[in-house]
């Protein structure tokens, strides 16, 4: 499953991978379940999505300044995805990255994607010491490579539970525009 938004996308959304009911029904990640309305709901109160949700591919749904991705291109068995996916997978991710020339902040949506993210900086030979570790709102500045904000992801789990609300999600959103309004 490809990423999808805007190219000249100043925010990158990283997620885990494609859900079973959701992207791999409908196309696009994100999209057609309940973890994809929570987000994009969030993304709209930022100015980053023109809709509160995202039904279908073809919903009209447009991305302002933003692209979604993944860690993982398909949809995992049982939910969870593996070290191997995640190894197997990171040369798109890193090819996604390379082509988004404008991405100044990334917010990793959960620990795995959190993990992901400074694999790929480290790659690039930016390993901040002592490494930061997961913590919903958490943000990472390390020079020479896009902001890094730390959330919760989506998921029912999630949501369900308050672990991640509404206006935490939003205020997530919130610190993004500003720091990309910040880097530009």
């Amino acid at each position: 499953m490809p990423g999808f938004g805007d190219p000249r996308a100043c925010l990158l959304v990283l997620g885990v991978a494609p859900a079973a009911h959701g992207a791999n029904r409908t196309g696009r990640m994100f999209t057609g379940d309940r973890s994809g309305d929570f987000l994009i709901r969030a993304m709209q109160s930022a100015g980053f999505a023109n809709l509160p949700e995202s039904r279908h591919a073809k919903d009209g749904l447009r991305l302002d300044g933003a692209y979604v991705s993944a860690v993982v291109r398909c949809a995992p068995p049982k939910n969870k995805s593996t070290r191997r996916e995640i190894a197997h997978c990171s040369s798109h991710l890193e090819a996604e990255l390379h082509a988004l020339t404008q991405v100044r902040v990334v917010i990793a949506l959960g620990k795995i994607a959190f993990d992901a993210y400074w694999r790929l900086v480290a790659d690039r030979g930016v390993t901040p010491r002592p490494r930061p570790r997961f913590v919903h709102g958490y943000v990472s500045q390390a020079e020479g490579v896009p902001a890094l904000i730390a959330s919760y992801h989506p998921s029912q789990q999630n949501t369900n539970t308050a672990r991640l609300t509404a206006p935490m999600l939003a205020a997530v959103f919130a610190t993004a525009r500003t720091l990309a309004n910040r880097a530009s």
